[in-house]
């Protein structure tokens, strides 16, 4: 199946009407609807293009999920009985909502009103909770690129975020304003928490804006919550300045925690099945590059220690998201980082008048073919569309990340009907 060819021609429209309100099924009488919470920064977003949609069918383990994706002409479905509220931001753009039935489209957008070329974890994880549940679903999401749990999604809980000593010897070594600076970090505290659960509340106020076959009368039940985060923390070292060592990320794990209890009472849902998205970039841990394994091997820990709080037993499931790291793209882009460090290299040789550009060029050519085989350079194409904190928007990877969410918030609700 092609899904790039027809993009082009028949996707675009297809995209567009999922941003109006329609509706094909009616709630089980006398069930609330079962309402379904995504937050995050960019990779909840979405980076993965739908170009590399094909790349899914590759697989044979992976297939089935694409047949669940797209129709047999290789466009993108609609999911059935399933509706979205996304609020995000675009570059330069204020926030904006886009809605409606949910497909495709639904993951990074430059017009946050405007469906996009790109999918998130929120289209398998409708697709996949679809199946199970077999009754109409709503999900609300919100998620904004570059934002931490530390300062911008920090939990009301937590209080102010307070600076660090690395933070006040890196001000004082710039000569910063300490008050300044104190003052700013205190107004930044939470702004994303508080434009998360706003908007929360906004839509379950008038859910028969988004879905209009909602019976009031019925009622609704947010069934649980999903947090895919983490980059902005795990890269910095002013908040974290033992990054890396035994404890360096408690921090993290305690406004995590703080986090859950926080959405429990703001939404009145004190047991609410919640999925901490543990970050995976660069795969498994052996992977990683020497000089920053134990950062992301410490980091990833503290992600998902609150799921083994007492409190939270049976209702929190950490979810590790490195298993789904593509190892085909990632021995290719290795590749194509060695052929970018030779490049550099004769850049400089030309800068410092060793070679001519077209001597630089013919050189750069040989090592290239010598690296990355045609083949290589095709598969890249059809599976890769970002960059690798990103996952490198490969659709199989988030397809399956979506998945996994997804059953893992039916895991948290088979364990509480068992224990009814």
């Amino acid at each position: 199946m092609k899904v790039c060819g027809i993009f082009t021609s028949s996707l675009i429209a297809l995209l567009l009407t999922t941003l109006a309100s329609s509706s094909s099924a009616d709630q089980p009488a006398g069930k609330p609807l079962k309402v379904f919470i995504l937050a995050g920064q960019s990779n909840m977003q979405g980076h993965a293009k739908i170009a590399t949609f094909d790349y899914i069918g590759d697989d044979p383990a992976t297939l089935p999920m694409l047949n669940e994706m797209v129709g047999t002409d290789g466009a993108p479905r609609t999911v059935k009985d399933t509706w979205i509220s996304y609020l995000t931001q675009g570059r330069g753009t204020p926030n904006g909502e886009g809605f409606g039935k949910l497909s495709s489209g639904y993951g990074a957008r430059t017009d946050p009103t405007s469906a996009s070329d790109k999918i998130g974890p929120e289209l398998t994880f409708g697709i996949y909770m679809q199946k199970s549940l077999k009754e109409p679903i709503l999900i609300i999401k919100t998620a904004w690129g570059g934002k931490s749990l530390h300062t911008d999604f920090r939990p009301p809980s937590a209080g102010r975020y307070e600076l660090s000593d690395a933070d006040v010897a890196s001000i004082v070594k710039r000569g910063g304003d300490l008050d300044e600076e104190r003052a700013k970090r205190a107004a930044q505290s939470g702004v994303y928490y508080r434009l998360m659960m706003d908007h929360v509340k906004s839509v379950l106020k008038d859910i028969q804006r988004v879905y209009p076959d909602y019976d009031a009368k019925q009622g609704y039940e947010v069934a649980g919550f999903v947090w895919f985060q983490g980059w902005n923390d795990v890269v910095n070292s002013r908040v974290y300045p033992r990054r890396g060592q035994d404890g360096g990320y408690d921090k993290y794990s305690e406004w995590m925690a703080a986090f859950i209890r926080d959405v429990r009472k703001d939404l009145k849902s004190p047991a609410m099945p919640f999925v901490i998205g543990v970050l995976g970039v660069n795969g498994p841990i052996d992977n990683v590059s020497e000089r920053y394994r134990s950062i992301h091997g410490t980091f990833r820990e503290a992600m998902a220690a609150p799921a083994s709080l007492p409190e939270f037993k049976g209702n929190v499931i950490a979810v590790r998201t490195a298993p789904f790291w593509d190892m085909p793209l990632d021995r290719i882009q290795k590749k194509r980082e060695e052929v970018n460090q030779q490049k550099r290299r004769l850049q400089s040789q030309v800068k410092n008048g060793e070679l001519t550009e077209e001597e630089a060029a013919t050189q750069l050519a040989k090592v290239q073919a010598g690296l990355v085989s045609a083949e290589e350079e095709a598969l890249w194409k059809r599976g890769a569309s970002n960059a690798g904190y990103h996952y490198y928007g490969c659709a199989k990877t988030m397809a399956q990340i979506g998945r996994a969410f997804a059953e893992a918030v039916l895991e948290m609700q088979s364990n509480e009907s068992k224990q009814d």
